[in-house]
């Protein structure tokens, strides 16, 4: 009784990519279904915002920005020494 394990691995690993690749398949459809019917049935409704940006604001900002990366950087030494 001579049992060709190499063959017989092939197969397996066969038939596992193939359960693999149609469980996948199957859930990017069912996916897409879900989308479309979500969106068929919730749209999504559309903000519209008006809101123009200040110089002050962008200054504050950045000047936020700036320091917060000065903190990091002072901590970061800290630590190290």
């Amino acid at each position: 009784m001579e049992i060709n394990l190499i063959a017989e691995s092939v197969k397996f690993m066969f038939l596992g990519m193939g359960v693999v690749f149609a469980f996948l398949t199957i859930m990017i459809f069912v996916l897409k279904a879900q989308g479309a019917i979500l969106t068929k049935y919730f749209p999504v409704e559309n903000k519209v915002v008006n809101n123009v940006p200040s110089r002050n604001t962008s200054e504050k900002t950045d000047n936020a920005k700036i320091a917060a990366v000065i903190a990091a950087v002072q901590h970061h030494k800290n630590l190290k020494g």
